[in-house]
């Protein structure tokens, strides 16, 4: 089977996939730009959205849109939640299973196709909570 034009793992791919792999505060693109910046000192940030669009649609990575007027980003592509702090803006993994039942459940009650789905948590994080 032939990859899609475009899926090639380029020098600027992989450096964006490390930038990200390396951290999980789920960046937003202007911070990946100025990391990846470091290693490729002459990447556009055009190339890094572009290149953050690709890696997305290869499965490499998850674009995170919290109603903000930026995006997020996230290395870890397979299905998690995330907890947001409203005071800190910090986004957090979740270690704890998916609730798969709920696919299941939304298809019997609506007659749609449910194909996978995203769920996020909010409210005020451990490290806020010391600071009131």
């Amino acid at each position: 089977m032939a990859k899609k034009p475009g899926t090639r793992m380029t020098k600027q791919r992989q450096a964006i996939l490390d930038v990200l792999k390396s951290t999980t505060s789920h960046p937003t693109a202007d911070w990946i730009y100025e990391e990846v910046r470091k290693i490729i000192p002459n990447v556009s940030l055009g190339t890094i959205y572009r290149n953050l669009s690709i890696l997305k649609e290869m499965g490499e990575i998850m674009e995170l849109d919290f109603g903000s007027t930026y995006s997020r980003f996230d290395g870890n592509p397979v299905n998690h939640y995330h907890f947001c702090c409203t005071k800190c803006n910090q986004v957090i993994d979740l270690d704890i299973d998916i609730f798969d039942t709920i696919d299941q459940d939304v298809s019997q009650a609506t007659g749609h196709i449910v194909n996978r789905h995203r769920l996020e948590f909010y409210g005020i994080c451990k490290d806020c909570q010391k600071d009131d």
